[in-house]
């Protein structure tokens, strides 16, 4: 039966980008050029640590003439102090160029790793969605634990065995010619070799990485989804699914694992090759008197010393290609060019001046899949310091509307435009607050400072102030130093959600977007929540999606959506008293339909009505 392929199990998933390996090596090249002065230095070390170690041969090969000479044993105490210092002077130059190569790998590591962090974090949220997290996550851990690992041992490695193998050949020229000739002969085993492999790792290690994606996405999707497969009684359907992808990488390793054992088998071909050649060589010249046996000696010495060398060099190239291969996919996200948020752009000329925080939405389209719309030409405008309220069914719209306006998405067709440059705060133009806050591991002072690090102890307990917290977060174990997030001390939805709204204080943007950010606190912390909300967003443009029709009723506008459209705009006032979608939601629970006709909540006393369960 045949497997299915990496890239079949991954759907219709569109992968985030790998770069060309003519893309791969103009970027090391990039992050390597500001550490030329470090690269020079730690290969001259490893130049002048090689030469030393060769000197071992020669040595070894004097004292077999001076044994075969029968000279006394006190002729033997310079060769043998001379071996000494030779090892001693080499350890050392070795230890000091590894360590100088590296640290430029380690450098550059790190500053691909920040590239790699700070792209990925800009990019647009759809593309991410479109590869699903098992992408991003395989590459932010699984390819740079491939490329760290290769840079503290792989390429210093291969740096030392190149070098080794190039002055070790030279070494061998210099005590004959024909020693170097007879030890080329292993060479074009060794190039056969390296050049079947290559054909046939790069592919392997490509579909390897995809398959570990595509195997962390399915991994992803069940546990993050464990509740819906456990009530629908599909947990077999879902294992079935985790074993189709992890057999699939399973197999891909076994088939890896079985390509470097024909690699080793060839290699050990070249081996005995060259090295027969050379005692073959080194016999014919002892017995001409071209060479003393010493000689002989130290050319044998010289290409049994390359065995290491050489299958390290070529061995190492399992590892360059599966660093290849991660470098290769990290480089691409690295290189990503990734928009500025929507929201940030300046008005256009023929629109006229408009005054600072005002948001202008333009004929907007927006479709998440090709063909299936989800806006359809929306024109908005906020006012600066206006409290505008989205109101809606659920599926009408708002939260891709409200994530439009923050930048979080870029819309289709059409466009968002955000008048003025924002002065204040840490200079963010528009701040979104979801009912899904993260609580980020460390202290919560560290938590709070995320949108502001420079603000101090006394404006980070003004801002929990503002949204009624610093009771509660003083009386936590160790106040503004509580650990916080996983392994930390456990906050409640409410809690969780005043801490947001602190930190939308703290930034203090222009325009602020509130998408439901209330919602999670239920009934019994609702009021506080909007209460909290209402000063966070004081003196700011704000667009509220409503949760709760309370909190439309206090908007300086309402504007309801249905169908991807903005279907009424106005006062709380102007809308109840019309016959359009916002009075039908709200005569459902203003009590002027009649009981059989009110929802079985609202009989039963509930205390905020809700949009949702108006819908």
């Amino acid at each position: 039966m045949n497997e299915p392929s990496a890239e079949q199990q991954t759907d219709t998933r569109e992968l985030l980008p790998t770069a060309t390996a003519p893309r791969t090596r103009a970027a090391v090249r990039e992050l390597v050029r500001p550490h030329r002065g470090l690269a020079v230095g730690g290969f001259a070390v490893m130049i002048a640590a090689t030469g030393v170690g060769l000197l071992v041969q020669p040595i070894l090969g004097r004292i077999v003439d001076l044994v075969a000479e029968q000279r006394q044993p006190g002729d033997l105490t310079l060769p043998v102090v001379l071996l000494v210092l030779v090892a001693l002077v080499h350890g050392g130059t070795t230890s000091l160029g590894l360590s100088l190569v590296s640290r430029l790998g380690e450098t550059v590591l790190a500053q691909l790793r920040e590239r790699f962090v700070e792209k990925a974090l800009r990019m647009p949220l759809e593309q991410v969605e479109k590869a699903g997290a098992g992408d991003l996550t395989a590459r932010v851990t699984r390819d740079v634990s491939v490329v760290g690992e290769a840079v503290r041992s792989a390429l210093p490695e291969l740096a030392r065995s190149l070098l080794t193998i190039v002055l070790t050949l030279a070494a061998m020229a210099a005590l004959d010619w024909r020693f170097l000739v007879a030890a080329l002969l292993a060479v074009p085993v060794q190039a056969s070799t390296a050049r079947w492999y290559v054909r046939h790792a790069v592919p392997l290690y490509a579909q390897q990485r995809i398959a570990t994606g595509a195997q962390q996405q399915q991994l992803l999707d069940t546990i993050a989804g464990a509740g819906t497969v456990r009530g629908f009684r599909i947990e077999e359907e879902h294992t079935e699914r985790v074993t189709r992808r992890s057999s699939t990488a399973v197999t891909l390793k076994m088939r890896g694992i079985r390509l470097v054992l024909d690699f080793y088998n060839r290699l050990h071909v070249a081996e005995y090759t060259g090295l027969a050649a050379v005692l073959v060589a080194g016999f014919l010249l002892v017995r001409a008197d071209s060479v003393s046996i010493g000689t002989a000696t130290a050319a044998a010495l010289y290409f049994h010393s390359l065995f290491g060398p050489v299958n390290n060099a070529l061995v190492l190239l399992d590892d360059a290609q599966s660093a290849t291969a991660s470098l290769a996919r990290l480089v691409g996200v690295a290189d990503e060019k990734t928009p500025e948020p929507a929201a940030v752009q300046e008005a256009p000329a023929a629109a006229g001046p408009a005054p600072d925080g005002t948001v202008t939405v333009i004929g907007i389209d927006h479709a998440y899949l090709p063909g299936r719309p989800v806006l359809h030409d929306v024109d908005l405008t906020l006012r600066p310091g206006e409290r505008v309220a989205l109101v809606g069914p659920s599926g009408a719209g708002k939260t891709t509307l409200a994530k439009l306006i923050a930048g979080v998405h870029r819309p289709t067709s059409g466009s968002v435009h955000l008048s003025g440059s924002p002065t204040r705060g840490n200079g963010l133009p528009v701040a979104l607050v979801t009912q899904e806050t993260h609580v980020f591991a460390g202290s919560l002072a560290d938590d709070l400072r995320l949108a502001r690090p420079d603000a101090t102890d006394d404006e980070l307990r003004t801002a929990l102030t503002e949204v009624e917290a610093l009771d509660w977060v003083e009386a936590l174990p160790d106040g503004l130093d509580t650990v916080v997030g996983d392994g930390g001390h456990r906050l409640t939805s409410a809690r969780v959600q005043q801490l947001a709204l602190a930190r939308l204080i703290l930034a203090d943007p222009p325009v602020a977007v509130l998408d439901e950010a209330t919602a999670e606190a239920g009934s019994t912390g609702a009021r506080l929540l909007e209460k909290a909300a209402g000063r966070a967003i004081e003196g700011r443009t704000a667009l509220v999606v409503a949760h709760r029709l309370t909190q439309a009723a206090t908007a300086d506008r309402i504007v309801v959506m249905e169908g991807g459209r903005i279907v009424e705009s106005g006062t709380h006032d102007e809308l109840r008293e019309g016959s359009g979608p916002y009075a039908a939601l709200w005569k459902a629970w203003s009590g002027t339909r009649s009981a059989s006709d009110e929802p079985a909540a609202h009989r039963a006393g509930a205390d905020t009505p809700t949009v949702k369960d108006a819908d």
